[in-house]
Order: C-alpha cells, then sequence, then structure tokens
C-alpha cells in the first residue's frame, strides 16, 4: 500500500495484489475475524453503513458492537422511508449504545419538488436515488479510508460476483463486504441465534426494504422484484 499525495484528494490506495491476498487470506476465516482485522486496522477511519431495512446490515451492526471500537455507523435517512425503519434505527442505537449518524439530502423533499417536479421517484427513480441517495453516501464516507457493507452475492446478479474485499473507485476507499458469501438462511440463523433486532416489515412480505413510494411486498425468490416497480431498476445506485 502506498501513500499519495495531497492532489490525489485521498489517504491510501490498495494494490490489486494487495487485495487479492485480503481475500484468500479471510475467505478461509469468520465473517468475525474479517471484521476484528478491519476494525482494529482502520480504527476511526472506517465506517459501519446500516439501512435498517434490510437484515444483513443488522447482523453487521451486531457483530461490529460486540468488538467495542466504537466503529462509527451510518444511516441514509432519504426522508421517505417507513416508519418501522426509523423506529428500528432508535431502537438500535439504545440496544447497542451507539450514536448513529444520519445522513439527510442535500435537498428537503419541498426543495426537490420545486427543483424537479412533485414524485420524481415516479418519473426518474434514478434521478431521485442520485439525489437521495447516491450524493448522500458520498458525503459521508468523505472522511473515511475504508467501508462495511452489508450486500451479498445472493442478494441480485448485478451482485453476484462480491467479492469480500474491494477497491471502491467512486469513493477511493476500501470496501469491505463480509457477508458477500452468506445467504438469507446464514443472515437468520445468526439474527434468531442472537436475537438481534430487525424490521417487522420483513415478516409482513417485504423482502427488500427501501423508500416507502418504490417499495412492494415480493416473493422470496425475487426479493428485489419490490423495487421500483414497472422500472427495470434494481440497483438504487450506491452499490454499482
Amino acid at each position: 500500500m502506498r501513500s499519495l499525495t495531497a492532489e490525489d484528494d485521498v489517504a491510501q490506495i490498495w494494490t490489486e495484489d494487495e487485495i487479492g491476498e485480503l481475500n484468500e487470506r479471510f475467505r478461509a476465516c469468520s465473517t468475525e475475524t474479517l471484521l476484528d482485522w478491519a476494525t482494529a486496522r482502520f480504527g476511526q477511519d472506517i465506517v459501519l453503513t446500516c439501512s435498517f431495512g434490510g437484515p444483513s446490515g443488522m447482523v453487521l451492526l451486531d457483530m461490529v458492537s460486540r468488538l467495542e471500537r466504537g466503529t462509527p455507523v451510518v444511516f441514509l435517512d432519504t426522508d421517505l422511508l417507513f416508519p418501522e425503519t426509523y423506529a428500528l434505527a432508535e431502537a438500535a442505537a439504545q440496544r447497542y449504545g451507539v450514536t448513529i449518524q444520519r445522513q439527510r439530502p442535500a435537498l428537503t423533499l419541498a426543495a426537490q419538488d420545486k427543483m424537479e417536479g412533485p414524485r420524481l421517484y415516479e418519473r426518474d427513480p434514478d434521478r431521485c436515488c442520485g439525489i437521495r441517495k447516491v450524493a448522500p453516501l458520498a458525503e459521508a464516507l468523505r472522511p473515511y479510508q475504508a467501508w462495511i457493507s452489508g450486500i451479498r452475492r445472493d442478494q441480485a446478479q448485478s451482485r453476484a460476483a462480491t467479492p469480500l474485499i474491494q477497491w471502491n473507485t467512486r469513493h477511493h476507499l476500501l470496501k469491505i463486504n463480509p457477508l458477500a458469501f452468506w445467504n438469507d438462511r446464514d443472515v437468520w440463523h445468526y439474527i434468531h441465534t442472537h436475537d438481534v433486532p430487525y424490521n417487522p416489515l420483513l415478516d409482513q412480505g417485504y423482502p427488500s426494504l427501501g423508500c416507502m413510494p418504490c417499495t412492494r411486498p415480493a416473493s422470496a425468490q425475487s426479493p428485489r422484484a419490490g423495487r421500483w416497480n414497472g422500472f427495470a431498476k434494481t440497483e438504487c445506485g450506491i452499490h454499482v
């Protein structure tokens, strides 16, 4: 790993060989071992993003909290989430004794309606996600050198090749996906074993949760089908 100059606007960069070695090393280890290494290696320069919608983020929040390193946690608040999502974020903060940074868009919903027209999500969901998710995430990740994400290979075809560790060129940091090789059964086994709180809508036909206007119930066999109904869109843009 080499240090970059100030002009590069990034503290460090990892080579393909270094990342390959890390993936090989941790593929044979437990998820907790990877998180232990990452949180020790980066300290306060690593952040966990948690949506408080899907169960994977809650698994990681529980694991990270058990390490007791005070890892920062960011919650992207689009101002369009389900009441159950906001309630879970508050309950989790109390249970785990963590301060959750709620990252909001630069534009309020009223300002967005004035600039883009009302119900932008119905006409151009990519534009709406860009304003309310992608740009706020970029701002939230700016101070960090590493990012812990809950995405898994089994969630969508677009995520099928997700590695444990990768260099994220958009945000210029190391992205760590500890649950990349987990499946739905693994996630729920951990949740029930450790009594991890989760969004109650997941028991009501919503296998994947996002913003209220863009989320519908769906079959467990095709969890992303309930997102952005009527559009070919399956990703909000923060993981692509």
